[in-house]
């Protein structure tokens, strides 16, 4: 079983106004670890439109490596313009996974679109760096992986990997859509493709964790480490109805796999749980863990699905 100590929530969007693209929210975390600074980047929003809806923008800060609690940077940007007019990612570019390939760095993203008879869809999306991961720019305007007739439904959530000389994206295919008192809301599961050069994928098309609160539960934010000989996914999960603002949201699971296919869930072992009291009392989710110097940290998500930001743990000790 993992143990986390946790530090508390160590970035706040409104702790910096001026940035037009910072309003609020911090969500989903990931790491891009550099020789001085751990790079986090998250995904933000504007304050709304006059008719209430926002858009996402992807943005980062930078930890100090040597204290992760301690921000020794915040972009004065996001990394990424949306995508003009009729594009897949025109309203939103959330959330973001980098990996390092040769001399630049990939993106791979969610881009969201909004629609009539449902609130979104999303598709994944691919964009490089060549600047260190500062800036990013598309490799073309149309999405890299999207529906197709197995998967019909939102593709999102991408974490790219690589492991054994091959690319591995866990994403989150949703399965349905229903309306509930009025309100549509989507299901999604965890999916897994493979690919020899990051580009072209191939998709399993298959559910890797079975259900544990429903049949509807939604799971989201898979994220994959290779430790102690064993792969670890810790990824999050909810309730499909009723889960804003109350202990029905989000909280974080855990599988192991020896193979990268067959996966093992048993949600007692990922060992964050909610806090009695504060930012993350009745949510935690977006887990994203990361491997420094021998010591493993976790970022993840609070209540209101990050709207005031993201925190810190520590496992307690170096190994599982």
């Amino acid at each position: 079983m993992f143990e986390w100590i946790k530090h508390g929530k160590i970035f706040d969007p409104r702790d910096y106004p001026g940035r037009w693209w910072l309003h609020e929210f911090a969500q989903a975390p990931a790491t891009l670890i550099l020789p001085d600074v751990v790079r986090v980047y998250f995904s933000c929003r504007p304050a709304p439109d006059p008719q209430g809806s926002y858009v996402s923008h992807t943005a980062f800060v930078d930890l100090d490596r040597h204290d992760l609690r301690k921000i020794v940077r915040l972009a004065d940007e996001p990394i990424l313009p949306l995508g003009t007019r009729g594009t897949f990612d025109e309203f939103g570019v959330y959330p973001v996974s980098v990996i390092a390939r040769e001399d630049r760095l990939y993106a791979y993203y969610g881009g969201w679109t909004r629609c009539e008879s449902i609130p979104f869809t999303v598709s994944v999306g691919i964009a490089q760096s060549l600047d260190g991961g500062v800036t990013f720019e598309r490799l073309g305007p149309g999405p890299l992986i999207t529906s197709d007739v197995h998967e019909p439904f939102v593709i999102s959530g991408p974490k790219i990997r690589h492991f054994n000389g091959q690319w591995h994206l866990w994403y989150v295919a949703g399965t349905k859509w229903h309306r509930i008192d009025g309100r549509v809301e989507a299901v999604y599961k965890i999916r897994h493709a493979v690919s020899d050069d990051g580009l072209a994928w191939q998709r399993d098309h298959r559910d890797l964790l079975p259900d544990v609160l429903e049949a509807d539960e939604c799971q989201a934010s898979p994220d994959v480490i290779e430790w102690g000989g064993r792969y670890h996914m810790f990824f999050c999960f909810k309730h499909s109805v009723n889960f804003r603002d109350n202990a029905r949201g989000y909280r974080i699971g855990y599988a192991w796999s020896e193979d990268l296919v067959h996966w093992h869930r048993d949600d007692s072992m990922a060992g964050l749980n909610f806090s009695e009291e504060g930012w993350d009392s009745e949510s935690a989710g977006y887990p994203h863990v990361f491997e420094l110097d021998g010591q493993l940290h976790m970022l993840y998500i609070g209540n209101q699905f990050g709207r005031h930001g993201f925190g810190l743990a520590t496992a307690r000790s170096p190994s599982p």
